[in-house]
Formats: C-alpha cells, sequence, structure tokens
C-alpha cells in the first residue's frame, strides 16, 4: 500500500483578513456612520510599496464628487524610501473607483444637508489590492458625544463587574 503524501483537509479553507493599513478613529467619534462602501483607490507603483511599509494617515481625509467622479482628498502617504525620482506628491489627491451606480447614488445622497463620506479604514484586501472603506456620514452633536462616552463608560463598568463576579 502506498501513502499518500497529502495532509488531512481540516475543514474549510479560512478565508485570508485584509491587512490594515491605517484606520480613522476619529470618524466614528465624530460621524454617525449610515452605509459603508469599499472603493478601490488609483495609485501609483511607489504609493503601494509606501503603503506596504505602513506608511500613511487618513485622519483629515474627506471625499468629494466632482465631474462623475470621486475623489479622495488630504490623504498623506509617505514617499517610498528606495522611490527616488518616481516618488509622487504625498499630499495630492487620489481618484475612487466605484461603480457608476454606487456614484450617482453617492452623489443623490450627499445633496442633502449634513451628510459626507469619511474615509473609514485603508487596507489590502485578500488579493492584495489597496482598498479604502469609505462610509456615508452624518454629523454628531456635542451631546450626542458625551451619551456614546458615558454608554461606554457604563458598558466598561457592567464588563468589570462581570468579570469579578465569575472569579
Amino acid at each position: 500500500m502506498a501513502k499518500s503524501t497529502k495532509p488531512a483537509q481540516q475543514g474549510k479553507q479560512a478565508k485570508p483578513q485584509k491587512k490594515s493599513i491605517a484606520r480613522n478613529r476619529s470618524a466614528r467619534h465624530e460621524y454617525f456612520i449610515d452605509e459603508t462602501f469599499e472603493a478601490g483607490i488609483e495609485l501609483t507603483g511607489t504609493e503601494v510599496k509606501s503603503l506596504r511599509e505602513r506608511a500613511s494617515q487618513i485622519t483629515d481625509a474627506f471625499c468629494l464628487i466632482r465631474g462623475g467622479q470621486c475623489w479622495l482628498h488630504g490623504v498623506h502617504i509617505h514617499p517610498y524610501s528606495n522611490g527616488g525620482v518616481w516618488n509622487v506628491d504625498p499630499d495630492r489627491k487620489r481618484r475612487l473607483l466605484l461603480h457608476r451606480q454606487q456614484i450617482d447614488y453617492l452623489d443623490g445622497k450627499l445633496r442633502t444637508k449634513g451628510t459626507a463620506l469619511v474615509p473609514l479604514e485603508l487596507y489590502f484586501d485578500e488579493h492584495n489590492r489597496v482598498k479604502l472603506a469609505i462610509g456615508l456620514a452624518r454629523g454628531k452633536k456635542l451631546y450626542d458625544k458625551r451619551e456614546d462616552m458615558t454608554r461606554r463608560d457604563v458598558d466598561r463598568e457592567i464588563a468589570r463587574a462581570l468579570k469579578s463576579r465569575s472569579r
């Protein structure tokens, strides 16, 4: 009898996780996120290599729809360390790759007062493509922010109480 050299399959294959590059943590504090979308970004080669080094920030970024296209403003991608003359302006505006129907839908939603397109997270997907999670958001008032903070504090106290009780 010949032994098989294949290892035994252990159920389903695990789906590869996305690798986060940068996260806009203040976005969920400043806004109510109604819907989220995944968009590709038009980048140069040195920008992608720089993102592999995790060299970017999206804290002050925002999205606009102009001329039937979605644009990302305010993202800083540090110049690639070995880029030389091929490095582009780190603060340039970048085009987001969305379907036409999504752009039209977002354009209609943005015409209402108080809504904005906010970048939430920059990451590599399972195929190692750079993606941006954007959220259709409404601004929070100061009392909404305070309410969220008190809710977080109460949840934290409940978790502590349950943890100490289970010991």
